[in-house]
């Protein structure tokens, strides 16, 4: 029980000097990868950078003391960053302070969705999400995070477009008019910087140094470069009248915001009074409405004026009087400006004319507060738990399908037992306590995990040592991090989500089953077209694997058997074989239960439908591994209904759960306890004997359900009337298998056209 509650102790009996030193040096080594990985995976979830480090230190120190992996490390990843991004973009602005608290209280819910599925035992949830969804979603999910970061690689800002796809093309739109040329070098020499190590040096720290070395260049080079000016400095009234109508605008978004959010406090109120007066509260509802209905219009004239603003550039000259800014293209031919370019600085708020900020150089990390979080319960808000519930779990089953497949991964190299139920409660209280110290939604990251196992981690510790590199980091080495170029991190983003683009997947799906790369091409699509509301493409992808898993159950494989040239009864569509006129095998691949109760009924019908010489049926109940009442009673009636019609009936090879079923409830009886044999070749001996003493002829020369008769073996069986079936008979014997029939060889076609 003890172990069950602290599964860390183990770790403490056998722990020497050696495995100290190992998990230091891996616990290093992981730091240098999840400092800066952590910094761009917050940017990435729509937080300031340093709440990526603030996620990096109590997160992976639980998740490791109180999983069941040890070299698992978790922290800040790109799926559930994004995925966190998604999830609040609707109800509050990036990098605002109530976004921050919301993803602190996003962290906390889904921290105990995760430990109380681990609590109850209930791992097995994660199925849910299959194989072809979770391929669909990553793929796309792994060119939206990539994509994201072109905006910042180009040194460009542009206003988010209602789905992924119109803000790409609005980057992609204002990168044909300009691109800060430094800020795309810098990413450019970031990404060769990696990609030249990886390929020298695989275990070098590619990251770290290119992180540094850029840092460094952006220090020496003056990378950042901004300005501060007043609104009578430019000289461009289509500037000026764009700056001002700028600021009514957003003047009216915080009046009509006030008077909506005081409409709903009194409609509120009127709803809470016993005796309200309907007719007042209708006015309120509408006033609500007018003035959501201006907010929105006022949203829309800030952003094309936002838009505007954004696009102008602008050259700077030096005057006796101070500096003078131009339009570029419009400086007088005369004048010399300084080369560089510069532009406005806008955001949310308004533009204060006697201090408008220019930016002429690259985005840097900027500053980083020194120290480390205050611990504290996250804020609750009953109506925003509601609305991100739903997120919450998508979140929880998706991280932990990533931690879990990762873990079994490194389970399989080290022969390490995993308990699946113990990490769900692990990752849980990962994400519970890491809230209290300002942490967002965190799971198990595959490239660090991979990096502490090559490193040569040998427990749970590696984690801690590299907690207390990141608990340095804030403490002393943040101010080292200013001059950090955005583009950078947004290239370490991009070079981490490469991996996750994989269509060989795709690939497998459609060859394992084409209902499966059906889904995973539609997951993939609807993800990718619906973004950034993410929770589309796995509420879709979900619901078409739940209805094809209740359509294969409810139509499952119903076969006539035949004997195989291995002497095993086998299917006679696959296999190609003839089939008996008198006797049917038929095996039923199944839970026999209420939603497909008929469908035995409706394949037996077809099959004495297609053969009217028939008189007995073998149901071979090998294939069916339980039954319910309905499916019982659909067997009863079943088996009164053949009879009637003058066939015999009988079982084999019937599984314990279905005997003891149909023997509780009188089924066995009434078949007859000499109708159920244990195998095929006792019940076929008695069947046949008792079916050729019902036909005119006392025998068969040759059987197809004793000896191996492909189609292509004539047209008669023993010169007498079992003939083999025509090519229509045949199609309508096995309509329902109609795939396999497409399969049969061109011969086997043939002559089952030649027996018509």
């Amino acid at each position: 029980m003890l172990q069950k509650l602290c599964p860390f102790l183990p770790w403490f009996r056998e722990y020497d000097k050696e495995k100290f030193k190992a998990d230091a040096v891996a616990g290093i080594t992981v730091a240098l990868v999840l400092i800066p990985q952590s910094m761009a995976y917050a940017q990435l979830a729509g937080l300031p950078a340093y709440y990526g480090l603030y996620a990096s230190f109590l997160p992976p120190v639980v998740a490791a003391l109180f999983g069941s992996s040890r070299q698992l490390a978790t922290g800040p990843v790109a799926v559930v960053s994004l995925m966190t991004a998604a999830s609040l973009e609707s109800i509050a602005t990036a990098g605002s302070e109530e976004f921050i608290a919301y993803a602190i209280m996003l962290a906390l819910t889904v921290g105990f969705f995760q430990f109380f599925l681990g609590v109850f035992r209930l791992g097995l949830v994660v199925n849910l999400l299959s194989h072809p969804v979770v391929t669909g979603f990553t793929n796309a999910a792994a060119i939206i995070i990539a994509t994201a970061q072109l905006s910042k690689i180009f040194g460009i800002e542009v206003d988010k477009g209602g789905y992924h796809y119109e803000t790409m093309l609005l980057v992609l739109q204002t990168a044909t008019q300009y691109i800060h040329w430094p800020t795309f070098g810098m990413a450019a020499l970031a990404m060769a910087i990696m990609v030249g190590l990886k390929k020298i040096s695989p275990k070098a720290p590619a990251i770290l140094v290119a992180v540094v070395i850029t840092t460094l260049l952006s220090w020496f080079t003056g990378f950042e470069r901004h300005r501060t000016v007043t609104l009578a400095d430019f000289r461009s009234p289509e500037f000026q009248g764009l700056v001002k109508e700028f600021n009514r605008e957003v003047e009216k978004i915080q009046e009509y915001g006030a008077q909506r959010s005081a409409a709903s406090g009194a409609i509120t109120g009127a709803r809470n009074r016993s005796a309200g007066d309907a007719v007042s509260l209708l006015e309120i509802e509408h006033a609500k409405a007018v003035h959501g209905l201006m907010l929105s219009e006022a949203k829309e004239r800030m952003q094309t004026s936002r838009t505007a603003l954004r696009a102008m550039q602008f050259v700077a000259l030096e005057t006796p009087g101070g500096v003078v800014l131009y339009k570029k293209g419009e400086l007088p031919r005369e004048m010399q400006g300084e080369g560089r370019t510069w532009r406005l600085k806008v955001g949310n708020a308004p533009l204060p004319e006697n201090r408008l900020v220019l930016n002429g150089g690259g985005a840097v990390l900027g500053n980083i507060p020194q120290g480390l979080p205050s611990l504290g319960f996250p804020e609750f808000n009953l109506s925003v738990f509601l609305q991100l519930f739903s997120y919450a779990a998508i979140i929880s089953l998706l991280g932990f399908m990533e931690a879990i497949s990762i873990a079994k991964a490194i389970a399989a190299k080290t022969g390490q037992k995993l308990d699946a139920n113990q990490e769900l409660m692990g990752q849980g209280l990962a994400n519970i306590i890491g809230s209290l110290s300002g942490s967002y939604p965190v799971s198990g990251s595959f490239s660090r995990s991979a990096v502490n196992l090559q490193a040569g981690g040998k427990t749970g510790l590696a984690n801690v040592y590299s907690a207390i590199v990141v608990i340095a980091t804030l403490l002393f080495l943040t101010p080292l991090l200013y001059h950090l170029p955005q583009a950078v991190l947004a290239v370490v983003i991009m070079m981490a989500v490469i991996g996750l683009v994989q269509v060989k997947g795709f690939v497998h799906a459609w060859k394992a089953q084409r209902a499966d790369g059906v889904i995973a091409v539609t997951c993939f699509c609807v993800t990718l077209g619906f973004a950034p509301h993410l929770d589309k493409g796995i509420l879709l992808g979900v619901f078409l694997s739940v209805a094809v898993f209740l359509y294969r159950r409810m139509y499952p494989n119903v076969s006539t058997l035949a004997m195989r040239h291995d002497g095993v009864l086998g299917c006679v569509i696959d296999h190609g074989l003839q089939v008996c006129s008198h006797i049917a095998v038929v095996r039923f691949d199944g839970t026999l239960f209420f939603a497909n109760a008929s469908y035995l009924d409706e394949q037996v019908f077809r099959i004495r439908a297609a053969n009217p010489e028939l008189k007995f049926i073998l149901l071979a109940a090998d294939g069916i591994n339980d039954i319910d009442a309905s499916g019982e009673e659909a067997l009863s009636l079943l088996v009164d209904r053949v009879r009637r019609a003058g066939v015999g009936f009988a079982m084999c090879r019937v599984k314990g759960d279905v005997m003891a079923v149909i023997e509780r409830t009188g089924l066995a009886d009434k078949i007859g306890r000499e109708m159920i044999f244990a195998g095929e070749e006792m019940a076929l001996r008695k069947i046949i004997a008792l079916t050729h003493g019902m036909t005119k002829r006392k025998a068969c020369g040759i059987c197809p359900l004793m000896t191996h008769l492909p189609v292509s073996a004539g047209q008669r069986v023993d010169g007498g009337s079992d003939f083999v079936p025509t090519t229509t008979v045949v199609k309508k014997m096995f309509a329902h298998r109609s795939d396999s029939l497409a399969k049969l060889p061109k011969k086997i076609v043939a002559a089952l056209a030649a027996s018509a």
